[in-house]
């Protein structure tokens, strides 16, 4: 396989993730009690579908076939979701605890992808897009930690 095919990869995994990012923050928005949180995670949703765009310009570029879907993973989270909401009632801190949880696969993801070795054109638009997926965890955990401390 050739370092473009491996690249081409990598940045395949990563529109993944940044579609189970949108379609995940997507769900948990519809899930939110809070105008102000649903609001914010429509934003995050937004976010990602922009970096899931920036990704797939990039794999076709290379001369490759750009993922548009997230994974099977991804699905199964986002019906969990929707099953769980419909099961009991779903609060923001629970939509909050769901989101850091896609967040924390997001993350492992993108520093598993910087592992490898990327053009380096490639690398800083990957590490650009990482430090975006360590603010969005770090402001749902901080949003998450002013609600439970409020309860």
């Amino acid at each position: 396989m050739s370092s473009n095919d491996d690249t081409i990869d990598t940045l395949n995994d990563l529109i993944e993730t940044t579609k189970d990012g949108e379609y995940g923050f997507r769900a948990c928005a519809e899930q939110a009690k809070s105008p102000e949180l649903k609001q914010l995670l429509a934003d995050r949703a937004a976010q990602c579908a922009e970096g899931a765009g920036e990704l797939q310009s990039i794999v076709s570029s290379l001369g490759g076939k750009a993922e548009d879907s997230g994974t099977a993973s991804g699905a199964m989270h986002r019906g969990w979701v929707s099953v769980r909401s419909t099961l009991s009632s779903f609060t923001d801190l629970a939509v909050l605890e769901e989101c850091e949880r896609g967040e924390d696969k997001a993350l492992a993801r993108y520093r598993s992808a910087l592992e490898q070795p990327l053009p380096p054109e490639v690398r800083s638009i990957v590490e650009r897009q990482s430090r975006g997926v360590q603010a969005n965890h770090d402001l749902i955990r901080d949003r998450r930690n002013s609600l439970r401390a409020a309860a």
